[in-house]
């Protein structure tokens, strides 16, 4: 770690590149990261809000999917760009001398940018369905750490992997829409069975959506339970893709 704040102009010069490279001649620029979620969240509520009837807990369907969708599209993101982030950037690993937990680092935390911007989106949703702001909306910023823990956590483990067995590229994409449906962003964690909440608990994603969606309402509770689970997972993860990735980066070179 103490090499890697040595390096610290690097990384936040790898960040700004990839938020650059990201909207590169796109005639919307950063428009995209209010469109992906904001599109994803209608199609939702006309399909499984108004046809399938899905139940949302007392919330209007639209804040409901669009409070998850923000950190969901930032996993999904973060966990696509860090997988491939080694291989993408070959070229720069057999030249230069540099941590290279920076390069799966740069990708997750690019993505913060992409998810500043749509919450403002949520914000003005609040407005419209005349939900009141709470001292909640404070803990976005904390529920983001561990969100980057895991996102970081796996995308190490992932990018080592993709290293040598470039198959993992296009396990990804499928991976992460496996990981949607067992994550409580279409529907909430009340509809899943007594007996089958604990293994959706192991989900680290799903105490933090419930958690991002607890904090918007006044007077909702917060899982605690649920969120210490997600909490714990998401520690475990990280320390596992780090483990990992430290195992591994020394024949990055030879093998990339």
């Amino acid at each position: 770690m103490k090499e890697v704040w040595q390096y610290r102009e690097l990384f936040f010069f790898m960040v700004w590149r990839d938020v650059k490279i990201r909207y590169k001649q796109t005639l919307l620029g950063a428009s995209w990261a209010i469109i992906q979620p904001f599109f994803t969240m209608i199609v939702f509520t006309i399909f499984f809000g108004r046809l399938a009837k899905m139940p949302s807990d007392g919330i209007p369907y639209p804040i409901f999917s669009y409070s998850a969708l923000l950190p969901w599209t930032f996993f999904a993101g973060a966990l696509n760009l860090s997988g491939n982030s080694l291989v993408v950037n070959s070229n720069l690993i057999t030249k230069v001398y540099f941590p290279r937990i920076t390069i799966p680092a740069a990708a997750v935390f690019s993505g913060l940018v992409d998810f500043a911007i749509a919450f403002t989106v949520l914000l003005g949703m609040m407005v419209y369905y005349q939900i009141e702001f709470t001292w909640g909306l404070l803990m976005w910023p904390l529920l983001l750490i561990p969100l980057v823990l895991v996102a970081l956590g796996v995308g190490m483990i992932l990018s080592s992997l993709n290293v040598k067995y470039r198959d993992i590229k296009y396990t990804i994409p499928f991976g992460i829409q496996l990981w949607l449906f067992l994550t409580p962003v279409i529907y909430p964690t009340s509809i899943i069975p007594e007996r089958f909440r604990f293994l959706a608990a192991l989900n680290p994603l799903t105490g933090l959506i419930e958690t991002f969606r607890a904090t918007i309402l006044p007077g909702r509770e917060v899982n605690l339970h649920g969120l210490l689970i997600s909490l714990a997972v998401s520690v475990m993860l990280f320390v596992a893709g780090f483990v990992y990735f430290r195992k591994t980066e020394r024949n990055f070179a030879d093998i990339i």
